[in-house]
């Protein structure tokens, strides 16, 4: 599930910043090569005991991801629902509780970067 009107898409952050920013909100540099990155915040629902992952993705507008001066562009914020062994699933229904826990870090995410 994508989420809209995050206010964080189309954000800039050099990669030392939203390295740091995110990381103070539980996020983590998971998949990266050298003008793209995915950042993952990994949600356990306490009902069902299915994980989630909000997942940010972001692309390099400058620089390559191993220098920290390079700037990135978040593109896409969206969530899924952990699969086994490795994969997350779009389509399935996030619960209400999750989803709520994923809107605050976002917001908090953008108020770092703004």
């Amino acid at each position: 599930m994508i989420l809209e009107n995050t206010g964080l898409q189309g954000l800039k952050s050099d990669l030392a910043h939203l390295d740091e920013s995110g990381e103070k909100l539980g996020f983590i540099r998971w998949q990266w090569e050298y003008r793209r990155a995915t950042y993952d915040l990994k949600l356990v629902d306490s009902a069902s005991s299915n994980e989630y992952f909000l997942r940010i993705n972001t692309r390099a507008v400058d620089g390559k991801l191993e220098n920290p001066d390079a700037i990135l562009e978040i593109e896409h914020v969206y969530i899924g629902r952990a699969t086994f062994p490795h994969s997350l699933e779009y389509e399935s229904p996030v619960p209400s509780a999750i989803l709520d826990v994923a809107n605050q870090r976002v917001q908090a995410l953008k108020q770092l970067l703004s």
